[in-house]
C-alpha cells in the first residue's frame, strides 16, 4: 500500500474517530451529572418520598383512615430510596444532558436548523413535566379513590355486643414500594405520552409526516391510543378513559401544528418561488386545510 492510500484512509478517518471521541466526552459528562443528581436526591430520599405519598394520603384522609404504608422485606425501604433516586436524579440532570446532546447535535446543523430545532428542545421538557404534573394532581387521586373503593369494613364492635363473629374486613395496607412503584409509572406514562405533539412537530417540520396524512389515519391512531392506554394505566376504567381523552387531545393537537408548521413552509417557498402544484397537491387531501385556502385568497393554479 503506497504511502497516499495511507494518508488518505487516515484523513478520511480522522473526523470519526473525533466525533466517537466527542460523543464519549458528552456522554460521560452526562452520566456524571445523572450521578450526582442521584446522589442529591438519595440524601433526600424520604421528603421526596412523602411528597410522592400526598395523593393516596388525601385520598385516605377522606375516608377517615390513616396514611401508612408498610416494608414486606427488610430491603424494601433500601430500594425504595434507590428508585426515588433514579427518578429524582434523572429529572435534575436532564437540563445538563440535553446542553450536551445539544452541544453534540449542533455543529452539524445550518443556522436555520438549529434555529428550527432549539425550541422542541426546550419543549421537550416542558411537556415532560407537564404530563408529570397532570398525572400526579388529577389522574393519581383519581385512581387511588378507585381503588381503594373495594375496601372492605366489618363492624367488629356491633358483632361483639350481639355474640357474633366479627366479619370480614378487607382494608388498605399497601407496600411502600408497590405504591412508589406504579406512581412512578402514572407519571412516566403521562409525561411520554404529553412528548407526542412534540414529537409529531418536529416529524412535520422535517417533512416525515403531513397533516393530511395524519388525518386521514385518525381511526388508526383512535385503536392505538386505546390500546397504549390499557397497556401503561392500571386495569381501571376511569385511568384508562382519561389517558385516552388527554392523548387523543394531544394527537389533534399535533395535527394542528403540523398544519401550522406546513402553512409557514408554503408561504415561506411562495415567498422564494420555489412553490409548485406538487406540493400543493398534498394539502388537497385534508378537509380542514380550506380555513387556510380561504384566508390565502384565490387559488393561483386557476390563472
Amino acid at each position: 500500500m503506497s504511502n497516499t492510500d495511507t494518508d488518505e484512509i487516515d484523513d478520511s478517518s480522522a473526523p470519526l474517530i473525533e466525533h466517537l471521541t466527542e460523543l464519549r466526552s458528552r456522554l460521560i459528562h452526562s452520566v456524571a451529572a445523572f450521578l450526582v443528581g442521584m446522589v442529591i436526591c438519595f440524601t433526600v430520599a424520604t421528603p421526596i418520598f412523602n411528597f410522592l405519598t400526598a395523593p393516596l394520603c388525601q385520598v385516605l384522609a377522606e375516608r377517615g383512615q390513616d396514611c401508612d404504608l408498610i416494608f414486606i422485606s427488610p430491603q424494601e425501604g433500601f430500594f425504595v430510596a434507590i428508585k426515588v433516586s433514579l427518578l429524582g436524579g434523572l429529572i435534575l440532570a436532564f437540563p445538563y444532558i440535553a446542553l450536551q446532546m445539544w452541544r453534540f447535535v449542533a455543529p452539524g446543523l445550518y443556522r436555520s436548523e438549529k434555529g428550527a430545532f432549539l425550541p422542541f428542545l426546550v419543549a421537550s421538557p416542558f411537556m415532560f413535566l407537564l404530563g408529570a404534573a397532570f398525572a400526579f394532581y388529577v389522574v393519581t387521586p383519581l385512581a387511588y379513590d378507585f381503588f381503594l373503593g373495594f375496601q372492605q369494613f366489618g363492624a367488629e364492635g356491633e358483632a361483639l355486643e350481639a355474640g357474633q363473629a366479627a366479619p370480614l374486613s378487607v382494608v388498605f395496607q399497601g407496600s411502600a414500594q408497590e405504591y412508589l412503584n406504579l406512581t412512578i409509572k402514572f407519571i412516566v406514562a403521562f409525561g411520554l405520552c404529553f412528548q407526542l405533539p412534540v414529537l409529531l412537530t418536529l416529524m412535520g417540520k422535517a417533512g416525515l409526516v403531513s397533516a393530511a396524512g395524519l388525518g386521514s389515519v385518525r381511526k388508526y391512531a383512535v385503536v392505538a391510543i386505546l390500546i397504549l392506554a390499557a397497556l401503561v394505566t392500571p386495569p381501571d376504567v376511569i385511568t384508562q378513559v382519561i389517558l385516552f381523552v388527554v392523548v387523543y387531545g394531544l394527537y389533534e393537537i399535533s395535527i394542528f401544528l403540523v398544519r401550522r408548521v406546513e402553512a409557514k413552509r408554503e408561504e415561506r417557498m411562495r415567498k422564494e418561488g420555489t412553490w409548485y402544484e406538487d406540493d400543493e397537491e398534498a394539502f388537497d387531501d385534508d378537509p380542514m386545510m380550506s380555513e387556510f385556502d380561504e384566508d390565502a385568497g384565490p387559488d393561483p393554479r386557476d390563472d
